[in-house]
């Protein structure tokens, strides 16, 4: 007893601190003990008894206030018998003074959420609510309290509301009818939408529930600045249309007032209107749709023949298709008039004359509105294709010139691609098929005529034609393999010839045998014949090459074209006539693209990577130990662009293996270099053994070939073991430290650092790493190999920085040294550039290294400090490298980072642009001219500096830097337009020199940035 009497004292004292105004933490405190028992709710009632009953308003609306916070905080605590008691009282409350309401509302939004709510009195809230409360005439906050009472209840308690028939539409009506606050109308919106997805009877207010809705449309509602709400117009714009759009019964009313929208002179009120048309077509039919087609179609036609803006004629289209596809859907009985049929007939009538008139300018909008509807649904196309396909073929062969034609043939191209759609080509009913043989003719005579545009069209033409089930007959086929094969080879424009190349790429998987036997057997005879070697026949063969790459689409054309590609290569390698080796990195460059083409299919991957990687190491491999013997033979192919050629191509066929198969080739792979095991090169009777990891000049040769090992190795899946890795590893860093050939050196240390990347952590990874740093510092200390210590050093860093892997902070701490050396010094500071770009042969995702995300982010925040204060400590002759280094990583940081470091980095970049090296001039105006457009009030901060360096860069003997210099100058128009003024004259005299420049790039960019300079605080800028 005593307990209880302490806790109703509690109570006591804690309801009059609250009421008198006090201490508003009250309310939680009540709230905390309910939840543990110390007291009850009844006890809280009683306490609250005196303020309840109170003349004054406010202390009763006080008194209720504090209930209600208690409530919303313990409303799942409640019991069914005192939820019908609370309930009642605040019912009653709905009569009481309006300062009391806001109060009684929040209790009763609490009763809402109550899962112990008694049978009925959903009900019995609302009714009341409606009959006591002028909603309208409350706050904000108050009316959304209502709207969150009617969500609650309609979210657990739909079976009572509807019991109330079409009152409860009514009495929803009444509480909304003048709604403006944005907040409120999203969840009024939504409660309407729901009032008709789930079946609320509407009875006789159909009308004035669209009423109250459509007051809203179209939604002209611009968000206020810095608006914590976050509620934008188009969630508005979405929210109604969802409600307008949401059933048939509107149709009657909405209609009307969407055409009368459509013809708005306010392009947000047309598209709005044509995108809440296009959404109420889903759920309309012919009937809500009848009565008003003709007048639709009046305004749509007129707006796409009349606008100039793209977004209202993209949207008039998008409505279009969408009313051709809802009359499409409807159900045709004998007795009732096909609404499609008559609808496109009136399209039909307004644009078909049109078409013949290629030259005029209501061609192009005819025919797409034209397509739009026949895109809709096969029936659509059907109706409409009838009448269109044989006029745009009689005005082909009507109109002689080139240009009319095209017009002509890209109409009739938006038809062909729309029979796409629908897939097999019906017999009994498609105009397509029995104008099977004047299409093809009007299509092969566009690739024939002399204009190169024209040839374009007919060759997309070709291609959705040959992309249609049965269409071309076999001698039709035939004559399109033909005419893509003189396209490819013959003709001189080159867009013609890429273009065919690709069309033949496109429809090969689909007639892989005519390609097979036509197109690749062409191309092999002209690549084999014996014609004079002049620069024509050059050319000739470049096409086919690039030919035989683009056609092998297919597992079977593969088979076909890599042999033949192979062979070429071969003979090439014998000929050793001049340019032998431009010709082999062509070959090299077909295979490449092959090898891309097959990496999605499992079947032709792997044959790909059994048949070219044997082929090209044999290769290669005698070329090599011939060269001891016979240093002519085979000479191209050991060039270095021959070899680096050769590695996107053994790099793509290794990438997507299986571990399975990838495990077989790399058992293969690794011995021949470690113990020249050749035994699976095909034509492998060599005159010496090969050895590229022993001592000797007459081995130099070998040696390069490393860089195929890399090619292979590198681009393992991680997964895949590798025999002998840790002797592979020890051969690899030897030979890096220890070559005097920068080549094979560099390929060396890149195929160390790229294995090293992909080595799991551990014991073995942690002792290679040593022995690498055990090599690495003597040799960059002193000695004649430093240069290549310092390649192997970056190599090795940029594959540990990529994996996170503690000692890359040792390494790159090292390298920062460096920049100190008068000898290394801009080497180191060059290979910053290399730490941070992503590298094209190894280190990057295609090759499975392991890259993980933000490794710039993170090398920024732990390196640029150290570069910064290596910078205010070294000498003046040394201080440039520092800056390079430093404008390195910013280039190749992303600009969001950038940007909120600029106001510590900038004064640096101002002070590289000083510098006289051109490398550190380019990276930092490529790093400063996003920044210029990006964080314009920071760097206007500087523009006087800023000005005067891109003026007198402008004027640098380097291209390339004038051209930056120049496009940062335009980037400085981005500044404000008050910052920038008082060096207008000063810019645009400047500018007139590079007027004159001897390079068009330059003077290219001079034209754009004077231009912007003398517009420069001119009116609507």
């Amino acid at each position: 007893m005593a307990a209880a009497g302490a806790g109703a004292g509690a109570v006591a004292a804690a309801v009059r601190d609250f009421v008198s105004g006090q201490q508003e933490g009250r309310a939680a405190e009540l709230a905390a003990g309910l939840k543990d028992g110390s007291w009850t709710v009844l006890q809280l009632v009683e306490a609250l008894g005196s303020c309840l009953e109170n003349t004054d308003p406010r202390i009763r609306g006080r008194g209720i206030q504090l209930l209600s916070q208690v409530l919303l905080q313990c409303y799942s605590l409640l019991q069914e018998k005192e939820v019908l008691h609370l309930i009642l009282f605040y019912e009653n409350r709905l009569q009481d003074h309006h300062l009391v309401i806001p109060s009684v509302l929040q209790g009763l939004r609490a009763l809402s959420m109550c899962e112990a709510l008694p049978p009925g009195l959903a009900v019995s809230v609302l009714k009341a609510i409606f009959q006591e409360v002028h909603v309208q005439s409350l706050p904000q906050l108050d009316r959304h309290t209502v709207y969150s009472i009617i969500t609650n209840f309609m979210g657990t308690r739909e079976e009572e509301l509807k019991g109330l028939g079409a009152d409860f539409t009514f009495g929803f009506i009444q509480v909304m009818d003048g709604e403006k606050d944005p907040r409120n109308l999203l969840v009024a919106f939504q409660i309407v939408r729901d009032l008709i997805t789930k079946n609320y009877a509407l009875g006789p207010f159909v009308e004035e529930l669209f009423e109250v809705t459509s007051c809203y449309f179209p939604i002209d509602f611009t968000p206020p600045p810095n608006d914590p709400h976050g509620i934008q117009r188009e969630d508005l714009i979405l929210s109604l249309r969802a409600v307008l759009a949401s059933t048939p019964q509107f149709a009657e009313f909405l209609l009307p007032l969407l055409i009368e929208k459509m013809d708005s002179d306010l392009q947000s009120a047309k598209l709005d209107s044509l995108q809440t048309l296009t959404a109420c077509c889903a759920i309309y039919g012919q009937k809500e749709l009848q009565e008003f087609l003709p007048s639709l179609w009046s305004s749509l036609h007129r707006e796409v023949f009349q606008t100039a803006s793209e977004k209202v004629e993209a949207e008039c289209l998008a409505t279009l298709h969408a009313l051709s596809a809802c009359l499409s859907r409807s159900v045709l009985s004998s007795d009732t008039e096909d609404l499609l049929d008559s609808f496109l007939s009136s399209i039909l009538q307004d644009c078909r004359h049109h078409l013949c008139e290629p030259d005029m300018k209501l061609v192009w909008p005819s025919a797409k509105l034209l397509q739009a509807a026949a895109g809709a649904s096969l029936r659509a196309y059907h109706r409409v294709t009838r009448s269109v396909l044989p006029l745009l073929l009689e005005q082909y062969n009507k109109h002689p010139q080139s240009s009319q034609r095209r017009t002509i043939l890209e109409m009739l191209l938006g038809f062909l691609e729309l029979q796409q759609k629908w897939g097999h080509v019906e017999e009994d009913e498609s105009t397509l098929l029995s104008l099977q043989a004047p299409v093809c003719s009007v299509v092969f005579s566009a690739l024939t005529d002399p204009s190169v545009q024209l040839q374009l069209v007919g060759i997309r033409a070709l291609t959705v034609l040959g992309s249609l089930q049965d269409f071309l007959s076999p001698s039709d086929l035939e004559l399109v393999v033909d005419h893509l094969i003189r396209l490819t080879l013959c003709e001189e424009d080159s867009q013609s010839s890429e273009a065919a190349m690709e069309a033949a790429g496109s429809l090969a998987p689909t007639y892989p045998k005519v390609f097979s036997g036509r197109m690749v057997r062409r191309l092999e005879e002209k690549l084999q014949s014996e014609e004079e070697s002049c620069r024509d026949h050059c050319s000739l063969r470049q096409r086919c090459l690039r030919a035989l790459a683009a056609v092998s689409t297919h597992t079977s054309i593969v088979r076909e074209t890599v042999p033949v590609l192979l062979q070429h290569l071969r003979k090439v390698q014998k000929g050793g006539e001049a340019g032998a080796a431009q010709e082999m990195v062509s070959v090299c460059q077909s295979l490449h693209r092959v090898a891309l083409q097959c990496q999605q299919d499992a079947e032709g991957c792997w044959y790909y990577h059994q048949t070219v990687v044997p082929c090209l190491l044999a290769m290669v491999v005698q070329a090599a130990v011939q060269e001891s013997t016979n240093p002519l033979l085979g000479k191209a192919l050991l060039e270095e662009e021959v070899l680096a050629a050769m590695v996107p191509v053994i790099s793509a066929a290794t990438t997507h293996l299986t571990p399975e198969l990838a495990a077989q080739s790399v058992s293969q792979v690794v011995p021949l270099f470690l113990d020249g095991e050749v035994s699976f090169l095909p034509q492998n009777s060599f005159p010496c053994s090969f050895q590229p990891f022993e001592d000797g000049e007459c081995l130099e040769a070998q040696r390069r070939l490393v860089i195929l090992l890399m090619a292979f190795v590198c681009s393992l899946p991680r997964n895949v073991a590798i025999p002998q890795q840790e002797r592979l590893l020890q051969e690899l860093l030897a030979l890096s430290c220890s070559c005097n050939c920068p080549f094979t050196a560099s390929t060396a240390a890149k195929c160390f650092a790229g294995l090293v990347n992909k080595q799991p952590a551990g014991q073995q990874l942690d002792e290679i790493l040593q022995l690498a740093v055990n090599r690495l510092e003597p040799s960059l200390a002193e000695g004649p190999r430093r240069t290549q210590a310092l390649t192997l050093l970056l190599w090795v860093t940029k594959a540990l920085v990529l994996r996170y892997h503690p000692l890359s902070s040792h390494l790159t701490d090292k390298l920062i040294g460096l920049l100190g050396d008068v000898e290394l010094g801009p080497t180191a500071a060059d290979g910053f550039s290399l730490l941070m770009a992503e590298s094209p042969d190894v280190l990057h995702k295609g090759c499975h290294a392991d890259v993980r995300i933000m490794f710039r982010q993170r090398f920024f925040t732990d390196n640029v400090p150290k570069l910064v204060q290596g910078f205010h400590r070294a000498g003046p002759d040394i201080k440039a490298n520092y800056l390079k280094g430093l404008s390195h990583v910013l280039n190749h940081l992303p600009k969001p980072v950038l940007v909120t470091e600029l106001p510590t980095l900038l004064p640096l970049l101002l002070e590289a642009l000083s510098c006289s090296d051109r490398v550190v001039q380019l990276s930092t105006l490529s790093c400063l001219q996003p920044l210029l457009l990006e964080a314009p009030q920071i760097m206007s901060l500087h523009v006087d500096t800023l000005v005067t360096k891109f003026l007198s860069l402008a004027s640098s003997p380097t291209m390339a830097v004038r051209i930056a210099a120049l496009r940062c100058a335009h980037a400085l128009t981005s500044l404000p337009t008050v910052v920038l003024l008082p060096y207008k004259g000063r810019v645009i005299r400047a500018l007139a020199k590079p007027l004159d420049d001897k390079k068009r790039l330059v003077r290219k960019e001079a034209v754009a940035a004077r231009g912007e300079w003398f517009l420069l605080g001119s009116p609507g800028r």
